[in-house]
């Protein structure tokens, strides 16, 4: 599921925003950090101011409620950089560390779209296939829905964040998971957004009918292709799609937390029951949601993963090792995102194109409950960056949590760039 905070926009947040009614609230403000790890040896006089002002944006988003932050930085011709902070009271459950296994949300996105992509190249999948040439009757109108149209999210079909069973999966007040076929469903019931290829607008129901379209052609689960077409041939050790929840005690797994039912109110629909939360430990005014089960969100948004890992999957896809480079060129054409998830960005085939105050940059963001990523790449391969939060709902009910998370994810950026970190306020 994609639920993304971001201003900016990230196709995530807005879909959230329709089920909750997201707006900012007032919220809780955590003390500020307890641990830190930053590395960047040699390197010139500029290079490390631009480091230390890396750390110093890490360092306020904690101070401002981020209950933890994991920045990797590789500019291509240094050192990479690591930086790990975490607000103490955290620190019991679970001490974070650069190498923890997150949950990456809709960064699912992009590694499912270059499974399709890889049948795209090896001619079992056409982009321009109907969708019901390969899930018949599933999708209404599917004789005149792409799997193009399906990537880059100008099918027209409705997101199933829209149902309020998605809420109730999200915040673990049901256990018993939906099937694909029946997410599917969900999305499909609701009215259609505009005619196929007539609009775009982010629906994780687009990723849900392509991942039954990859088993459908392979045999395989989605599961199974992650790990034997991308993660074994790239060395990804830490990188899987979730199918059940995992173990809180699993020391390298990193800890999510959203506020307790009081703080989460401003910002919940009209008509929600008093008292109405995350379920999960209390931990003061947060909830540790790591227990739940958010495998139900499969090819949209379940995959789990490490920064060095994501590292080394966005350098083969943009040097064109895991499909065709004509089809990387596809993958990289785009439609102009709508104004509500922000003008400064386009959706590609399963990959997002962001102009930044510091550059372009192509990758994917993502959220699930207490996990919030931002994975980019340049054009070439060569520089990456990723910033993981461990909080999405508390950068919605804390504005200056939010705004310090945003800052953060620029001056990332900037560094990767090798660009000048802009002023904050």
């Amino acid at each position: 599921m994609t639920l993304n905070n971001r201003r900016l926009g990230s196709p995530p947040a807005r879909r959230m925003a329709a089920v909750l009614g997201l707006a900012l609230g007032v919220g809780v403000m955590v003390a500020g950090p307890a641990s830190a790890q930053a590395h960047r040896s040699g390197g010139d006089t500029a290079r490390a101011s631009q480091t230390r002002q890396l750390i110093e944006s890490a360092d306020k988003a904690t101070a401002a409620g981020v209950p933890g932050v994991i920045v990797r930085v590789d500019d291509g011709h240094g050192p990479v950089v690591n930086v790990v902070r975490q607000a103490s009271w955290s620190i019991p459950d679970h001490a974070l560390t650069a190498n923890d296994e997150f949950r990456m949300g809709s960064n699912t996105k992009t590694v499912v779209a270059a499974l399709v992509l890889q049948l795209v190249g090896e001619d079992r999948v056409a982009l321009d296939d109907p969708i019901d040439k390969w899930l018949p009757g599933a999708v209404p109108n599917g004789r005149n829905i792409t799997v193009r149209m399906l990537l880059n999210h100008t099918s027209g079909l409705a997101d199933y964040a829209y149902d309020p069973e998605a809420l109730a999966l999200m915040t673990g007040h049901q256990s018993e998971r939906p099937t694909a076929e029946q997410l599917l469903a969900v999305g499909t019931r609701l009215p259609v957004e505009f005619p196929p290829g007539q609009g775009w607008t982010y629906s994780n129901t687009n990723y849900i009918a392509l991942g039954l379209l990859l088993e459908k052609v392979t045999g395989h689960s989605v599961a199974d292709l992650i790990q034997d077409r991308i993660a074994k041939p790239l060395g990804l050790r830490h990188t899987y799609l979730s199918t059940d929840a995992p173990d809180p005690a699993d020391r390298r797994f990193a800890h999510g937390y959203e506020p307790d039912a009081a703080h989460l109110a401003p910002i919940l629909p009209p008509g929600t029951p008093a008292g109405f939360g995350f379920v999960g430990p209390a931990r003061g005014e947060r909830v540790d949601v790591t227990g739940i089960d958010q495998s139900w969100d499969g090819a949209a948004g379940s995959i789990v993963s490490t920064t060095s890992d994501w590292a080394r999957f966005d350098k083969a896809l943009m040097s064109g090792r895991l499909f065709p480079k004509s089809l990387l060129a596809q993958m990289m054409v785009t439609t102009q995102e709508d104004e509500a998830n922000g003008l400064n960005r386009s959706y590609g085939l399963g990959l997002e194109e962001v102009r930044t105050p510091c550059g372009t940059v192509w990758g994917h963001d993502g959220a699930l409950p207490g996990y919030r990523s931002d994975n980019y790449t340049d054009q070439s391969g060569r520089r990456t960056v990723s910033v993981l939060s461990t909080t999405h709902f508390g950068l919605k009910t804390d504005a200056a949590a939010g705004t310090a998370e945003d800052d953060l994810v620029t001056a990332a950026i900037c560094t990767m760039l090798d660009k000048p970190i802009p002023a904050t306020g």
